[in-house]
């Protein structure tokens, strides 16, 4: 059995959590107000290193360069 990214729920905007954006938006150029991490991307205060997924509902994000969060696709439970 595969392994499967953790669920990580919904970000709370009261909780630190990097940028997140759509594939699409990694290749373009990111706004100088974003503030970017180097090295970890941080969702509702837990740091995930460069490389790891999460599941934010069925919404899987991929922790990228610069400390951005960046969906790439959807994970239905099962």
């Amino acid at each position: 059995m595969p392994h499967q990214p953790p669920q990580v729920g919904a970000p709370d905007p009261e909780l630190k959590t990097s940028p997140i954006i759509d594939e699409q938006e990694a290749d373009e150029e990111l706004s100088p107000d974003l503030e970017l991490e180097a090295g970890v991307c941080y969702f509702n205060n837990v740091a995930f290193a460069i490389g790891d997924y999460v599941r934010s509902g069925s919404e899987l994000l991929h922790c990228e360069e610069r400390g951005v969060w960046v969906r790439t696709g959807e994970m239905r439970p099962e």
